[in-house]
């Protein structure tokens, strides 16, 4: 890498990164985050409070007793999130040099990041939420940590706000991929596989060491990443990167990283995470390319742009609006009670605080490092996924609003 930042491929002149049309993306994001919130209601409801609801009662008849998932729909809204990391931000990746990748993609991450555990501290210390750990409470050092996600490497571990785990699967794909640039650039699907053989590794690590040494969040991102590499792997077949047979060479050896982190008991939330893994992989083989009325919908599009605020905040909000509400009203009413607030407390978080640092930081990156005329900019564009002034962005690239897949897809 030269000293100005910039690659010396794209100095040399202009580098490709083939195009492909992601229509459907909203309507996946707008899936995955219903299953992350039918996923924490359901494990309230059932596992800690112990009593029942209707609406869990027919998903688990169709989705649990039909298809096979797993129980809560354990690991749905993960694999959903994860996968279109990999499908929307493996090309972004290739194009960008380092430095601007990891800071368009990480920098946007942190400042809602920021306020939802900021939120979650003073909640904890207020006594009106609880801890996602075993802790009754949380110290300053380890407040601080969790500003940087490293309360999750602590043993035992320190959660404040417990879904951000999933942040740390992403950051560490981020890095992956600046790591293995090169070969990702070289030989595309070669970088899925190294990662496969790198979560074994990991695996293995923490199965073979004495427990003394081991690092448990290791396994929990080792176990996650298969489906952030099945996205790529999409990637990489439709942008016609890789053959069919490197294709499903590369698809089988994330089977084998699933396989043995089930059978190393690195998962959490039930026994059939391979099988989730390919209903997951073919929702998003069957919705992605595909232009549909329902993607196009305004509720589809809201909840896919509004995907990662609600993410960070409903855990917040979902426990004492049940615990107040459901009381004298029932479960229903606690339910649509959690959802308006959810809702909008996410329109708030996107408008006020998603939106603008996005900008601030797309125009500041572009001022400080703009693009080398004649590089390739559309590897990716999601259709109706478009800024306040209407305009459709490049999923890959700095522009427009959060909507695009330079926001970040969470998951729980």
């Amino acid at each position: 890498m030269n000293t100005d930042g910039r690659d010396s491929t794209a100095q040399a002149g202009a580098v490709s990164v083939p195009r492909v049309q992601l229509p459907g993306v909203d309507a996946l994001r707008a899936i995955a985050v219903a299953a992350v919130i039918y996923s924490h209601v359901s494990y309230y409801v059932i596992d800690d409070l112990g009593t029942g609801w209707w609406l869990i009662d027919g998903v688990y008849g169709i989705f649990i007793g039909g298809f096979g998932l797993n129980q809560h729909l354990s690991f749905v809204g993960v694999a959903f999130f994860m996968m279109l990391t990999g499908l929307l931000i493996t090309g972004s990746a290739m194009r960008h040099s380092p430095g601007r990748f990891l800071a368009l993609r990480i920098g946007r991450l942190l400042p809602l990041l920021w306020i939802a555990v900021a939120a979650a501290i003073v909640l904890v210390r207020l006594d009106i939420n609880t801890m996602f750990s075993r802790q009754d409470g949380i110290s300053n050092v380890e407040a601080a940590l969790s500003f940087v996600l490293g309360g999750f490497f602590l043993k035992p571990e320190v959660v404040v706000l417990g879904v951000t785990w999933t942040l740390v699967v992403q950051i560490v794909f981020y890095v992956y991929c600046v790591a293995a640039r090169r070969l990702l650039r070289a030989v595309p699907i070669a970088a899925s596989m190294l990662g496969a053989a790198l979560c074994i590794a990991l695996l293995a690590y923490n199965k073979i060491v004495p427990e003394a040494w081991t690092v448990p969040m290791l396994s929990k991102v080792a176990a996650t990443m298969p489906a952030v590499f099945v996205g790529q792997i999409i990637y990489l077949a439709w942008t016609r990167q890789a053959g069919w047979l490197a294709v499903a060479a590369a698809g089988l050896a994330q089977v084998a990283v699933v396989r043995f982190a089930t059978d190393t008991h690195s998962y959490w939330g039930g026994d059939h995470y391979l099988w989730t893994m390919l209903v997951i992989t073919g929702c998003v083989l069957l919705v992605a390319r595909r232009d549909t009325r329902f993607s196009r919908s305004p509720i589809v599009h809201w909840l896919g742009t509004r995907s990662y605020p609600i993410y960070l905040v409903h855990t917040l909000i979902l426990y004492r609006v049940f615990d107040h509400v459901a009381v004298q009203f029932g479960p229903t009413a606690a339910v649509v009670v959690f959802l308006i607030i959810t809702a909008a407390v996410s329109e708030a978080l996107y408008r006020w605080v998603e939106v603008p640092t996005n900008r601030w930081l797309t125009a500041k990156l572009r001022e400080r490092r703009p693009e080398k005329p004649g590089v390739a900019s559309d590897h990716v564009v999601v259709s109706r996924i478009a800024g306040p002034s209407g305009r459709e962005v490049d999923a890959g690239d700095g522009g427009g609003s959060a909507a695009g897949a330079h926001r970040t897809d969470p998951a729980t």
